[in-house]
Parts: C-alpha cells; sequence; structure tokens
C-alpha cells in the first residue's frame, strides 16, 4: 500500500523533464491569470451566466473552424469576441442581461449543431487527431499544446492581463456602482464593451485548458472563492488569480502522478474545493460575527462595504 501511495508522488520529481508538461505549465500559468482576473469581475457583475454562454460559443466557433478548414483557435476567438460584442451591444449598457444571454444561448447551440454535423460528416471514417478534435475541444486539451502554441497562448494571456489591471480602477467603479460612475463622466458602456472583449477572449484560452463545457468553472470558482475570503474587490482580484493559477498547477500535478485523471478534471477539482473551502471560511466569519454581537449586546459588526476605499 506505501508503494501504491509513495510512487505517484515521486514521479512528479520528473513532472518538467517531459516537454508537453512545460508547455503545458507555461500556457497553463498565463491563461490561469487571466482567468482569475477575469472571472473576479465576471462574478463581481453578477455576469456568471455570460461565461456559460461563452462555452456554448467556444464549442461552436471551434467547430466551425474545424469544420471549413481552417485554424481551431481562429474560430475559437473569433465566435467568442463576436458574440460576446453581441451581447453586449444587445445588453443595457454594455451589460447582457439574462433575455439576451438566453437568446444567444439558444442560437449558438443549434449553430453548433449545424456545424457539428458538416464537420462529422466531412471527416466521417478518419481517426486520429481528426476524430478527436471534437472531444479535445469539449474537455480542453492542455497536454497536447506544442511548444509554439503555449508560447502564443502565454503572450495572449499577458496581454489580456495587463489589459485588465490597465482598467480595472474604472471598470470597478462602474461595476459597483454604475449610475455615480457615469454620472462622474466614467464611459461605462466603453469599458463594458472593453470587458466584454477580454472576457472572450479569456473564454476561448480557458477552452484549450479545461474545455468548453468546463471553462464557466475556471472563471467562476476562483473569482466567487476570492470575494468569500476578502471583502477588499483589488485585493480579491489577486486572490482569484491565484487560487486559479495553484488550481492549474495542482490540477497538471494530479493529472501527472494519476495518468486516468484527465487534467481538466483536476484543475476543476481544485478550483472547485477552493470555493468550498472560501464558503467554509466565511460561514466561520459570519457565525463569529453574530456571537460578537450577542456578547456585547449589540449589533454584529458589519464587514466593511468592498468597494468604498476606491471611489473617494
Amino acid at each position: 500500500m506505501m508503494v501504491l501511495l509513495v510512487a505517484p508522488l515521486s514521479g512528479l520529481a520528473h513532472f518538467l523533464d517531459h516537454p508537453f508538461l512545460r508547455s503545458a505549465l507555461l500556457a497553463g500559468t498565463f491563461i490561469a491569470v487571466a482567468s482569475g482576473l477575469v472571472g473576479a469581475f465576471v462574478v463581481r457583475r453578477g455576469q456568471v451566466f455570460t461565461g456559460d454562454a461563452l462555452s456554448h460559443v467556444a464549442f461552436t466557433g471551434a467547430l466551425a473552424a474545424l469544420a471549413f478548414g481552417i485554424d481551431l483557435r481562429v474560430g475559437l476567438y473569433g465566435a467568442c469576441i463576436v458574440f460576446a460584442l453581441l451581447m453586449a451591444f444587445l445588453g443595457r449598457k454594455a451589460r447582457a442581461d439574462d433575455t439576451v444571454i438566453g437568446s444567444v444561448f439558444a442560437w449558438i447551440l443549434g449553430l453548433g449543431a449545424l456545424f457539428l454535423s458538416i464537420y462529422t460528416s466531412a471527416r466521417s471514417g478518419t481517426g486520429g487527431l481528426e476524430g478527436n478534435a471534437g472531444v479535445n475541444v469539449l474537455f480542453g486539451s492542455i497536454f497536447g499544446l506544442t511548444p509554439t502554441q503555449a508560447v502564443v497562448d502565454s503572450v495572449v494571456a499577458a496581454a489580456v492581463s495587463v489589459a485588465l489591471v490597465a482598467i480595472a480602477r474604472p471598470l470597478l467603479f462602474a461595476s459597483i456602482d454604475e449610475p455615480v460612475a457615469s454620472a462622474r463622466g466614467v464611459p461605462v458602456r466603453l469599458f463594458g464593451y472593453a470587458f466584454f472583449v477580454l472576457l472572450g477572449i479569456t473564454a476561448g484560452e480557458a477552452t484549450q485548458v479545461v474545455g468548453a463545457l468546463l471553462l464557466l468553472g475556471l472563471l467562476a470558482a476562483p473569482g466567487g472563492a476570492a470575494q468569500r475570503i476578502t471583502a477588499r474587490p483589488f485585493v480579491a482580484l489577486w486572490v482569484s488569480a491565484a487560487i486559479a493559477v495553484a488550481s492549474v498547477w495542482a490540477g497538471l500535478a494530479l493529472s501527472y502522478a494519476a495518468p486516468r485523471v484527465p487534467p481538466s478534471f483536476g484543475i476543476l477539482a481544485v478550483a472547485t474545493g477552493c470555493y468550498v473551502a472560501a464558503v467554509g471560511v466565511s460561514s466561520l466569519r459570519a457565525a463569529r460575527r453574530r456571537r460578537a454581537g450577542r456578547d456585547t449586546g449589540g449589533p454584529a459588526p458589519a464587514p466593511v462595504a468592498a468597494g468604498i476605499s476606491i471611489l473617494d
């Protein structure tokens, strides 16, 4: 029994000896940072359903690229950015509402069925990478990234992260109190469009790590956990990014130590575990505040309102 437990762990010492793992770790780290930063805003702006819609957009865009014989990433990024902007345009002040998202959701699923039929008909009887391409899009293929692809994805993710940090302050202002931000001259709609572009690119990137079906978890779980841990919005951004990076690292290590475990499952399992732990921590804090209120005979001390300090 001890040998069975120690053998997989001892193999982790050779983790970086494999080129495909180095590529996965490089791309996964940068994509995780971008996903964590963008995901923190997705949660704060109450647009998690948008991420769910973009997961289906990513699948449809990738299938469209495959069906017409072009680079899969062109379809991924192109479809995610175009439909993210479409949802922002149809929504109120560049904020997609549930009705808009639901309509796009249904339409894009119909397109996905069409492109899936075209792709499978054109590739019937083939195997190998072509036959597995649809499955890779659904569940991710981070171990299949070439060194060149990993570098390109890392550069794109780094650009997204830098852009988001550059607009974080006014975007956070608009996210917390849109009317006041607009009254103070913040171009709320412009920042809304910019955020949706960054969200679309990130969705395309995350699809390569965890797949179209699971990308919402990489966006929502770290951001949700960060908001449970801290009420300070800028701290929450970096906590979310740190949780996303830790989830990718731990998920890749788990998949390497136990080859039967897909990397996408390992990554999302760790991210979900972090969220559950954050919920537990926040519940304990709330219980302590209630007890403190009863002991002093007054109301429990309220947590500092998130975002107040950045508005002054």
